[in-house]
């Protein structure tokens, strides 16, 4: 298994227990439920988000994009209904969270590279003291 998808799942279940503890609408009962919801909320994301996306294009259209954030919170509210130890309360709570959740998973997503690994990149002054990425 790709040391990236550890590093997702890890970092999508500690955002799940952040945005627990940002929103009163959203309750997870300990640590182990954070990471079975986080590996839900993935399958969901993977399977079932890109079909909904796909029969609502035109609304998603029409609102310019902004329909999406409804899905993402559908997602997570479906994980919470789907789960014992992982609650979603509240359209705002859902709305709210899904918010946080894409911003954390976009951060560690941009940490992982296209072959799966978790990459550093790092800046150095070059020839002619320009800087340079190498990663």
């Amino acid at each position: 298994m790709k040391k990236g998808i550890i590093f997702r799942w890890i970092v999508n279940a500690l955002g799940l227990l952040l945005v627990s503890w940002m929103f009163d609408g959203i309750w997870v009962k300990n640590i182990g439920w954070a990471f079975v919801a986080a590996i839900f909320l993935g399958v969901f994301n993977a399977v079932i988000r890109p079909l909904i996306i796909l029969l609502t294009l035109p609304l998603t259209f029409l609102t310019m994009g902004l329909f999406i954030f409804l899905i993402n919170a559908l997602m997570l509210w479906l994980t919470g209904w789907l789960l014992a130890g992982f609650e979603v309360n509240g359209f705002w709570a859902a709305v709210g969270g899904s918010l946080v959740l894409s911003a954390i998973s976009m951060a560690a997503n941009s940490l992982v590279g296209d072959r799966g690994g978790i990459e550093v990149i790092e800046l150095r002054r070059g020839s002619g003291g320009r800087w340079e990425t190498r990663g």
